[in-house]
């Protein structure tokens, strides 16, 4: 049995509400960004530090990233066709792919001048005007990531999430800055700086780490956590005339989740009891799992064994 008919569009992964929810939020996160680059390049203008250059590079990188962002997700919203018959959803997966390798590259860059700043260090000038500036850029950033959380929270996607990093490291920077801008004018230590960037660098990799591995995961197909694979079985088993599964199959498409499995009932049932008990467990699983697609085969007793047995013999 596969599923009872086509997708309505509402639950193809993402529904109308929450697709201009992620419009709305690239699109913001665009707004911010370009806001942020020509304030951060006035501020670099006025005191010359080489921090507000390494956060104005960085605000650069985040406003590609979510140009990057609106396009996939745009492209992510639209429903199966023809030639994409499981959806477009992957296209989140292969953003957010994209913007890690960019937050890498940000992260690389802060390393080299904090070091370089540690190595030889400078002095800024008109810290009072940079201070501003990275005050309004906290402010705007702030809110941006608020929004970008529950959008998040609300469509579980990716590509959101990986935007919302962006612009973390970023309020992380700009607070950096700050820092080492007081530190710097009324302290007159020039060291401040280059070793809280350092601390921060530590951060933003684990969070580069983790959203790189998630959209690995969902490019490669990779299961479902075993507790929920569990809870599957439990779910399909404990039917009253379901003998046993097999041969279950998970992966993740965007925020649908794809579910199939072989289903083990009495040989003697007719076709139409069989898809009855098919869909009654149909129905108890996306209880379960509300966002997913579910593909369930019936095998009669006993077919199941022979299938495995002629496995092992062409493995």
């Amino acid at each position: 049995m596969g599923q009872r008919g086509p997708i309505p569009m509402s639950q193809q992964g993402y529904n109308l509400a929450d697709g201009k929810l992620l419009r709305l939020a690239t699109g913001t996160a665009i707004l911010v960004a370009s806001t942020l680059i020509i304030i951060k390049a006035y501020g670099y203008y006025a005191t010359g530090s080489v921090s507000m250059l390494s956060s104005l590079t960085d605000s650069m990188l985040d406003g590609m990233a979510s140009v990057i962002n609106l396009l996939a997700i745009r492209f992510a919203l639209m429903p199966p066709d023809q030639n994409h018959r499981f959806g477009h959803g992957k296209a989140e997966a292969l953003s957010s792919l994209f913007q890690s390798a960019l937050i890498t590259i940000s992260v690389i860059y802060l390393v080299y001048e904090s070091i370089g700043k540690l190595l030889s260090p400078e002095a800024v000038t008109a810290s009072d005007v940079g201070v501003s500036v990275m005050l309004v850029s906290v402010v705007m950033t702030l809110g941006l990531v608020t929004f970008q959380g529950w959008v998040h929270r609300r469509t579980k996607s990716l590509a959101i999430k990986a935007d919302a990093a962006h612009y973390r490291m970023d309020l992380l920077v700009n607070l950096a800055v700050i820092a080492a801008l007081l530190i710097d004018s009324y302290l007159q230590s020039m060291y401040a700086d280059p070793i809280i960037a350092l601390m921060i660098s530590g951060y933003i990799a684990q969070e580069v780490w983790e959203i790189a591995s998630n959209a690995i995961d969902q490019l490669m197909d990779r299961e479902m956590a075993e507790e929920d694979r569990l809870k599957i079985f439990s779910i399909a088993t404990g039917h009253a005339q379901v003998d046993d599964i097999h041969d279950l199959r998970t992966r993740m498409s965007g925020n649908w989740t794809f579910i199939q499995f072989h289903m083990s009932l009495d040989p003697n049932m007719t076709l139409k009891e069989a898809h009855d008990i098919a869909d009654d467990v149909e129905d108890r699983i996306l209880k379960a799992f509300p966002d997913a697609e579910i593909f369930i085969h019936q095998d009669p007793q006993g077919l199941a064994e022979e299938h495995d047995a002629l496995a092992h013999q062409i493995t």
